[in-house]
């Protein structure tokens, strides 16, 4: 009687952000100028690095793949988004919702775990740099990337797929602007017990795994620094992680707040505010970070501008 009593669903419709007209369109104009950086921003960082041989290091390699994981990780949000600040009714078709959220998961995972290889490529470059170059083979940066997207889709399609075998009888209505796992869940009809218990298991895993690094490696790197004799060394080496240091604490810092605060605090207003700062302001963020921050980059852009003018 309950399979037949349950309403099968074409799509789902997002609340979105705000309903109020005027507000959406100012939003829209707001969030496609952000959008738009961060595609220029991400692709302008990855082309940089490919066309100037100065930064074929393992640092950079792994930048490079942090800038396509940022470019991926917002384009599987904002698009829509930003199409649906400008529909009255902000549908998302049924099979569509699954990759959205697959592919958003996916990259989310990719960026927190790049980011602990980082922090472990720069305690290994700071640490010991006689051996840096023979640590940080080819090989085995090659193999830390590969493992990131391995573990970053197999986390997510376990996700998505567990989800997606849910019944959605009551309502369709997601109190969201993109397809998360939380307001999916919240809408299931069916137990969601098995799903509950494997976010708290796969995500604190990898979100562990990622702080417990960062903050191993910068442990490490900071005792190595304050060792130093010379100022200008320990400039330079503090110089060096700035960059880093202020994407992990972005990142990491809008994760904890999110998923470690009291059940109590929980809004979805406030959720949703979060939501943007990572999925859409920070992958815009990061490419400004490193290209401020880092002198190598800022030379390579002078010289591939100087190139071209000339």
């Amino acid at each position: 009687m309950a399979v037949e009593n349950c309403t099968e669903y074409t799509d789902f419709i997002f609340l979105g952000l705000s309903r109020r007209h005027d507000v959406q369109l100012g939003l829209f104009i707001f969030f496609l100028f952000v959008y738009g950086i961060t595609v220029v921003a991400n692709v302008g960082m990855i082309l940089l690095i490919k066309m100037d041989s100065r930064l074929h290091t393992p640092m950079y390699y792994f930048l490079s793949n942090l800038s396509f994981c940022d470019v991926c990780y917002s384009s599987s949000v904002s698009p829509k988004m930003l199409a649906d600040f400008l529909s009255e009714k902000k549908r998302i078709p049924y099979t569509a919702c699954p990759i959205q959220m697959y592919f958003f998961a996916s990259f989310g995972d990719i960026e927190c775990l790049l980011l602990a290889v980082m922090a472990y490529d720069r305690y290994v470059a700071i640490c010991n740099p006689l051996l840096y170059t023979v640590a940080m083979s080819r090989r085995l940066c090659t193999l830390l990337v590969f493992l990131t997207y391995f573990m970053g889709f197999l986390d997510s399609a376990i996700h998505t797929v567990l989800a997606f075998r849910l019944s959605f009888c009551h309502s369709n209505i997601i109190d969201h602007f993109y397809c998360d796992l939380p307001p999916i869940l919240a809408l299931a009809t069916s137990d969601t017990s098995l799903n509950e218990i494997l976010i708290f298991i796969l995500g604190t895993f990898i979100l562990s795994c990622s702080v417990f690094t960062v903050f191993l490696s910068y442990s490490y790197i900071i005792a190595t620094i304050l060792r130093m004799k010379s100022a200008e060394g320990r400039r330079k080496a503090f110089s060096t992680c700035a960059s880093h240091l202020s994407t992990v604490a972005l990142f990491h810092g809008t994760l904890l707040y999110m998923y470690l605060r009291p059940s109590s605090s929980y809004s979805m207003d406030t959720d949703k505010i979060t939501s943007v700062f990572y999925t859409v302001i920070i992958p815009m963020l990061n490419p400004l970070i490193y290209s401020l921050r880092n002198k190598d980059v800022k030379g390579a852009m002078k010289k591939v501008i100087s190139t071209k003018v000339c």
